[in-house]
């Protein structure tokens, strides 16, 4: 029972500090933030399975924490509204060529980050041949470009 008190405690300390950082953060990562990972799974580990490293205690901390994901995947099909609280919901951070700049700075994402995907995604050059540029739930930035 102790494994699986400690699975939800770690769940939930995870989705909130994930939250929290925002999607940049797995969306567009670093060799640094790759690391950081590492590390942040090391810790887990060990706050998961405490001095129990059965392969029982393992299972059980595993389908702890993918019967957490579950459930909360059914939650938020049973009750819409805490979606965007659970998994966030995509942001627009330009309009028709103009960023929007206290967007850009609530999820930390230069308008060169923008730019980088609009020539990656579609071969744009300039900010104003952006209409929409949107961070999507899973972090990555889709870009709509203006009609010509």
């Amino acid at each position: 029972m102790d494994s699986v008190l400690r699975a939800v405690a770690i769940y939930g300390i995870l989705l909130v500090i994930f939250r929290i950082a925002g999607k940049r953060s797995l969306a567009q990562i670093t060799t640094f933030d790759f690391v950081l990972l590492l590390v942040i799974g090391e810790a887990t580990q060990q706050a998961l399975l405490g001095d129990d490293f059965s392969l029982t205690n393992a299972v059980v901390v595993i389908v702890t924490l993918l019967g957490l994901e579950i459930g909360l995947t059914q939650v938020q099909r049973r009750w819409p509204k805490l979606g965007p609280w659970l998994d966030d919901v995509p942001l627009v951070l330009v309009e028709h060529g103009q960023p929007i700049e206290r967007r850009l700075q609530k999820t930390r994402i230069s308008e060169e980050d923008i730019m980088h995907a609009a020539r990656s995604l579609q071969g744009l050059e300039r900010m104003d041949q952006v209409k929409y540029a949107v961070l999507e739930r899973t972090g990555e930035i889709s870009i709509i470009p203006q009609q010509t």
